[in-house]
């Protein structure tokens, strides 16, 4: 596999990308049409495979993998939120409380935190855990707790959400809480966090799973985006490529949508949950064992 280091921008030594394996491409770009696809169909879960398709298929270094994730992981979810908003299934209340706290987390860690981690992170033996390794073994370990999330049965909304918030004071602090922590593991590993928000707006916000599912969508584009310009170096970023991908997810999350009219997402989460187990599984031996 031949890698070039695209020049010019602060990541001069990350935009690395494949260029001699057209099949990789391929399943790349077919991979890319899965993000959108999940993100559709069951509100989540996608933008867990992203950063995974950009580092193994696509070859790029998995620190600007983390950045090109937010990109396309928030326009993506900036279309499937226009549909969900046009439906009046976006709670803008829980949004608001929520998402706000998510995007100074997630910008704050874009613009300090990754850069301030160093290069060799850690020493065990002869294996060296570099700051690229300990971001997918992190994204692994987050993919794990994600697989169990969809597995698990979905724990079902009140019937009547509104009415129970009459008995109980709305938890501002929860979700303030809920929304720093989410948008700190967004801004290190590039992943929405649909698995994260949509079971704390069911059980935190006591919203309807659909409400909750167009809420997170909203939540994500606006977080993931204003982390990515929280980026250094956006000039130097391969834009042609970075919009090829993006395109690709969108026409996933269009299908996703028309076919969630005919499939029960809900049926399918349990079976794309053991997947995601799979592939946290598989980057936690590539990276240490088989690396």
């Amino acid at each position: 596999m031949t890698k070039v280091a695209v020049r010019g921008s602060a990541y001069d030594d990350l935009c690395i990308v494949n260029q001699t394996d057209p099949i990789m491409y391929i399943a790349g770009y077919l991979a890319s049409i899965l993000i959108g696809l999940s993100l559709g169909l069951i509100g989540g879960g996608g933008s867990i495979l992203t950063v995974p398709v950009l580092v193994y298929l696509f070859g790029i270094d998995p620190i600007l993998g983390t950045a090109y994730s937010l990109f396309i992981v928030g326009v993506t979810s900036v279309i499937g939120s226009i549909s969900y908003s046009r439906h009046s299934l976006v709670d803008v209340r829980t949004a608001i409380i929520f998402g706000l706290p998510s995007i100074v987390a997630v910008f704050l860690t874009r613009a300090y935190l990754v850069p301030a981690i160093p290069q060799e992170v850690l020493r065990l033996g002869d294996l060296i855990i570099d700051r690229g390794m300990m971001l997918m073994l992190l994204f692994a370990i987050l993919m794990l707790v994600a697989s169990i999330g969809m597995i698990r049965p979905t724990t079902k909304s009140p019937k009547s959400p509104q009415s129970a918030l009459t008995h109980r004071k709305y938890p501002y602090i929860l979700i303030l809480i809920e929304g720093l922590v989410v948008g700190s593991l967004t801004g290190l590993v590039g992943a929405g966090g649909g698995f994260l928000i949509i079971p704390a707006l069911v059980i935190l916000g006591r919203l309807p799973m659909k409400q909750a599912i167009g809420t997170s969508l909203v939540i994500i584009s606006a977080k993931s985006l204003l982390g990515f310009l929280g980026e250094s170096g956006l000039r130097g970023l391969d834009w042609g490529f970075l919009l090829s991908v993006t395109a690709f997810a969108i026409l996933g999350i269009f299908l996703g949508m028309k076919l969630s009219h005919r499939i029960d997402g809900a049926r399918l989460k349990p079976t794309f949950g053991w997947f995601v187990f799979v592939m946290g599984i598989y980057i936690i031996l590539k990276e240490t064992i088989f690396s």
